[in-house]
């Protein structure tokens, strides 16, 4: 399974590069052509697209590698170590974009500026939702990360966009000369901010980030509880390594059931896990005798999730 996941990302990240490199050289070749400062910072954005894809190419064929005895969890944070290499790249390039714009000279662009804008903007959009989407879908950081800094690259593009527009009327307003160069500046400023909510929302996943998805965690409650010997979830911890989670799970259960029997039900909640999330690989399940309600058929309310 996991060898199937990995050839799936990379496949997704091919794509990517692919589109990112035609993307990316199109626009530097037309903004040096026509004179656009601010197409020239979005096709160096959209090389900033190509260096996350290669650390994500990187960093997922790392993080699927097999459990050793050093890491007996897998080796799935390197997934998000490979995002803030990522977010760094954006970071960086960001501060780079802003420092050329400010000693960019002022020129007219060429009209053909808007409409190869507007192509790339369609599809850099297309590309940045099918990334996401399949990050999502196979719970992978590294595609998630990449897919939302490629949709930072097409807002960037709309800025290009309608600085492009309004440098054509600057003949009628002297200050609309300024807007390729206040379009490069604003690319810039995006592309900083991507970079940082990348580092900052990985920085917390390695410090020890719970899964906090409500609807995640009450389907899975929902499974714990559907036995009628266990009676309430004390604490519920599930801690994320990359694409591998593990769950640790203190439950209440009737107190005069034998040994076996309680054996027997943790079995059974372990492979209902297992059905239900796969990425679930380590579960560690601790029983408490229930000494006010014992052999009565009903559930308690849980008395805490997460603490």
């Amino acid at each position: 399974m996991a060898e199937g996941k990995k050839n799936a990302v990379s496949r997704v990240m091919f794509v990517s590069i692919l589109t990112n490199i035609f993307l990316a050289i199109t626009k530097i070749i037309v903004g040096v052509v026509a004179h656009s400062t601010a197409l020239v910072a979005d096709g160096i954005h959209s090389f900033s697209d190509l260096a996350t894809d290669f650390f994500a190419v990187l960093g997922n064929f790392l993080a699927l590698k097999p459990a050793d005895k050093e890491h007996p969890f897998g080796h799935g944070k390197i997934e998000y170590l490979t995002s803030i290499i990522i977010g760094t790249v954006v970071f960086v390039i960001g501060f780079g974009v802003i420092i050329n714009a400010f000693n960019s000279e002022v020129i007219i662009p060429s009209k053909i500026v808007i409409i190869v804008t507007i192509i790339t903007i369609i599809a850099k959009f297309l590309l940045s939702s099918y990334i996401i989407k399949k990050g999502e879908a196979y719970h992978n950081n590294i595609l998630i990360a990449s897919g939302k800094e490629s949709r930072t690259d097409v807002i960037s593009s709309v800025f290009v966009l309608i600085a492009s527009i309004l440098i054509q009327f600057s003949n009628q307003i002297s200050f609309l000369k300024y807007a390729d160069i206040v379009a490069s500046i604003i690319v810039g400023l995006f592309i900083i901010k991507t970079g940082f909510f990348i580092i900052k929302e990985n920085i917390s996943v390695i410090l020890g980030e719970q899964e906090n998805n409500k609807e995640f965690l009450g389907r899975l409650k929902s499974i714990i509880l559907k036995n009628d010997e266990v009676y309430s979830i004390r604490s519920m911890i599930i801690l994320k390594f990359g694409h591998i989670v593990t769950l640790d799970l203190v439950i209440i259960m009737n107190g005069d059931i034998t040994l076996k029997e309680a054996h027997e039900i943790v079995d059974k909640i372990e492979h209902n896990i297992k059905e239900f999330d796969q990425r679930i690989e380590h579960m560690n399940i601790h029983m408490e005798p229930n000494t006010i309600l014992t052999n009565k058929k009903k559930k308690v309310k849980i008395q805490s999730i997460n603490q």
